[in-house]
């Protein structure tokens, strides 16, 4: 009978520690990627008793095993583009400074005084890195956002598609080059548009539509090229000489060719002539060329209008907002409209992850069982993929603890009923001798 009392005591024990785990989950609920453990219970090398037959008594039940549950949790949607979520498998690996490095499902980072991307405990989070060109390099460290800039772009193309009104009457094109742009009358329409140098340093340049002839256009391109004053002066499209670009068209108002000097023959209506621009008061040492595509205009009988104009340079920017895809790039997006890859999110595998070592704050720390971390990008080597502006929720479901606190409890009940059964019969056993 002794021996049920000690069956009795590691049913409370192993009972006791269960209702821990679920306590532990119940109270992490709400806890942004908390995976759920689940007590696993053994029983007891059983007593061997003489006879015939070996007959075994059982001495009752252990935990064997706390172990982890790697379930995916619901993706929450936040107004944060860095709170990050993995949907499948895999860590973000985060980094302590000058100490190791930690896993984690807990995707709640934000950018430290320093420009590092860091999550609540302060570690800092590992990405591959790119070059200029936006190319994983391969090497993986942090990601600093502090200081980050787009470089300036110097226009080399110009896009223009306007319709020139077929009813306008001839022009005479007069122009000198000085303080002022062309006087009203020299020219039958204009448009302008800002273009950039290889320093970002925008210019404005103005484009001048002359009827020539029936079905003959002239354009004039002029620009400002003094950086401490005003002097207008028209582009050279010859080498030496002021000559415009000519524009044809075909009787149906379609356009056949662009030239210089001479039509081309064939025709080329989608022929870029180039203008040398003097931006040296500027500090800009060679021209800047600059290709002039008119292709798709026409001259219908309608109003003088811009159809579409364009072109590919732009300045220096600054960065006001970061983006990650679900690739886990993380790009750059900069005041002067360009976005800019700075980095990828890395992810860490393990093949058997439910050994992973808790540490707290959310972290795991890399185990002996666990095995080592196999790296790669989202979406590749079993690895899942990266949701921005989402967290990962909690995977407890509180209704299926309820259902485990309940069957520990009623079974802690059950072994107190057994021990204090054992002692009754025991107290009968020594009223035997009254």
């Amino acid at each position: 009978m002794l021996t049920s009392l000690f069956t009795g005591i590691s049913g409370l024990n192993a009972n006791g520690l269960a209702l821990s785990v679920i306590g532990d989950n119940i109270a992490n609920a709400n806890t942004v990627g908390f995976k759920a453990s689940r007590a696993n219970f053994a029983d007891i090398l059983s007593q061997t008793l003489g006879g015939a037959s070996a007959m075994q008594v059982g001495r009752g039940t252990m935990i064997i095993d706390i172990q982890k549950l790697f379930t995916q949790g619901t993706l929450e949607t936040t107004s944060n583009p860095l709170d990050l979520a993995i949907e499948g498998d895999g860590f973000f690996v985060v980094q302590q400074p000058n100490g190791p490095t930690y896993y984690t499902r807990a995707g709640q980072f934000r950018v430290n005084k320093d420009g590092y991307i860091v999550d609540p405990n302060g570690y800092l989070l590992q990405a591959y890195q790119m070059d200029v060109n936006g190319n994983v390099t391969g090497a993986i460290g942090n990601v600093y956002l502090a200081g980050l800039m787009s470089d300036p772009s110097a226009t080399d193309l110009i896009t223009t598609q306007v319709n020139l009104d077929s009813r306008e009457d001839t022009t005479t094109w007069s122009f000198t080059s000085g303080s002022t742009l062309p006087v009203a009358g020299t020219y039958n329409y204009s448009t302008a548009i800002t273009i950039y140098d290889s320093q970002g340093n925008p210019h404005l340049v103005y484009t001048y539509f002359c009827k020539t002839a029936a079905n003959t256009w002239e354009a004039h391109v002029v620009y400002n090229n003094s950086a401490t004053g005003t002097n207008y002066v028209e582009v050279d499209f010859d080498s030496g000489t002021t000559q415009p670009v000519t524009i044809a068209f075909d009787s149906n108002g379609a356009l056949s060719d662009v030239y210089v000097t001479t039509p081309h023959t064939p025709p080329d209506p989608t022929f870029r002539p180039t203008a040398a621009l003097d931006f040296s008061s500027w500090g800009v040492t060679s021209p800047q060329n600059v290709d002039i595509d008119l292709n798709n205009s026409t001259q219908y009988g309608s109003s003088n209008a811009v159809v579409f104009q364009n072109q590919n340079g732009y300045s220096a920017g600054n960065l006001i907002a970061v983006t990650v895809d679900q690739d886990g790039v993380i790009s750059g997006v900069f005041t002067n409209g360009q976005v800019k890859k700075v980095a990828q999110v890395v992810l860490a595998k393990f093949v058997a992850a439910h050994n992973l070592t808790k540490v707290g704050n959310n972290l795991y720390l890399e185990s002996y069982a666990s095995g080592g971390p196999t790296y790669g990008a989202p979406g590749t080597v079993g690895v899942g993929k990266v949701y921005a502006n989402s967290l990962e929720a909690s995977n407890v479901d509180l209704a299926e603890e309820f259902i485990r606190m309940i069957a520990a409890q009623r079974a802690y009940q059950a072994n107190v009923r057994v021990i204090t059964t054992t002692d009754n019969m025991l107290n009968e056993l020594m009223n035997i001798v009254r």
